[in-house]
């Protein structure tokens, strides 16, 4: 006789502060986790990228190449570079452990909002303000993108990918989806510029921000709207939203100063959790862990579900 299974714990949302990182970077424009959760990026207006371990506070060291604020970052798998993308119209490719920049894309005619690596680390992906997505190959010498993606009638403001997918968010209303297997565009109109955008876990759905306070989940194949969620405040910024480490919940910045947590199938507000003063500036989920960073102004704070035991004292 086979027994059943045990029923999976339920889900816990992070509601206790652990730590704050007081950046010294100005405004932190994005807060990263890198691909196993243990280290952390924050990209500051004041032109610097800085590591740290968020769990124990620790600035690890800072990145200085960027021209103009730093707007966006991401780690490759084995941790080993980092791709950055700055108010300056660059893409910029950096070694870890040296701290200096290996190679500078530069094509973007405007600001590069956002920047991803695809999971062998061999292309940076780039969405910029001039309307256009960008791939960089970075194992060639050569200055050009291997591949612009042009479809957008307006900037591009949040990019992800998968293994054979683009994902991207426009301020056209748009969220278009790039397969580069069957080389075909899929494309979503919400009707409202889109601030964010990302794959859940599963790789089934689409969650995608806009400026009209609403986030939406849709139907990654078919673009049927499978869940709509509203009760924070998106009017200006370009905000960004989460989905948990167990895709039970869909998340969002928002511009009162509070992160809002929705049950993903009830659409029923599942947390309003009061971060800081003003606009909540980026939002990093953890891969693995109920854990979540969260940047206001020029801190970065960490936060952990209620049964977590911090170790010493928090902060």
């Amino acid at each position: 006789m086979a027994f059943p299974r045990p029923r999976p714990a339920r889900p816990e949302l992070p509601r206790q502060r652990v730590q704050t990182l007081q950046c010294g970077q100005g405004a932190v424009r994005a807060a990263r986790f890198n691909a196993d959760g243990n280290y952390c990026l924050t990209c500051g207006s004041d032109k610097t990228l800085k590591l740290w371990n968020p769990h124990k506070g620790t600035a690890l060291r800072t990145y200085q190449g960027h021209g103009y604020e730093v707007l966006d970052a991401a780690g490759s798998f084995d941790n080993s570079q980092i791709c950055s993308g700055g108010a300056d119209k660059a893409v910029a490719l950096w070694d870890v452990t040296t701290g200096q920049v290996v190679r500078k894309y530069r094509g973007h005619a405007g600001k590069v909002n956002c920047v991803q690596f695809n999971e062998e680390a061999t292309v940076i992906v780039s969405g910029s303000i001039d309307s256009t997505v960008r791939c960089w190959d970075c194992r060639s010498r050569r200055p050009d993108p291997i591949q612009v993606l042009d479809e957008a009638k307006d900037g591009i403001s949040s990019v992800k990918l998968s293994a054979h997918e683009i994902l991207t968010g426009s301020v056209d209303g748009r969220v278009r989806r790039y397969d580069l297997r069957t080389g075909q565009l899929f494309s979503d109109y919400i009707g409202s510029p889109i601030t964010s955008v990302r794959f859940s876990k599963d790789g089934q759905c689409v969650l995608a921000a806009s400026l009209d306070s609403t986030l939406r989940l849709l139907d990654k194949d078919t673009g049927e709207l499978l869940g709509e969620y509203t009760g924070h405040r998106s009017t200006t910024y370009r905000l960004d939203c989460v989905l948990n480490e167990q895709d039970t919940h869909v998340g969002c910045a928002s511009e009162d100063g509070h992160v809002y947590f929705w049950d993903l199938l009830e659409g029923s507000l599942a947390l309003s959790l009061p971060v800081g003063q003003g606009v909540v500036q980026s939002l990093a989920f953890h891969p693995r862990l109920p854990c979540l960073l969260v940047a206001t102004q020029g801190q970065v704070t960490l936060w952990r579900e209620d049964t977590f035991q911090p170790e010493g004292n928090p902060d």
